[in-house]
């Protein structure tokens, strides 16, 4: 195997918008993500409701269609 081609591999600090930080491996030193197991609806049990009725209404009435 050819030697100094391959990334540095070593800690690295992953935060999640909500707050939660844990420590991983990864050739970037810190790592920041949108969404994580402790925040996600799936994984909470905690639904987050969207206003799809609201849109389709919206289409429906810029459309003409009943």
């Amino acid at each position: 195997m050819k030697k100094d081609i391959h990334p540095k591999y070593g800690d690295a600090t992953v935060t999640c918008a909500c707050g939660h930080v844990w420590e991983v491996k990864s050739t970037k030193p810190d790592v920041k993500v949108g969404i994580c197991a402790k925040c996600h609806p799936f994984f909470t049990g905690q639904r987050k409701f969207v206003d799809t009725a609201g849109r389709i209404d919206k289409f429906r009435k810029r459309y003409g269609m009943k």
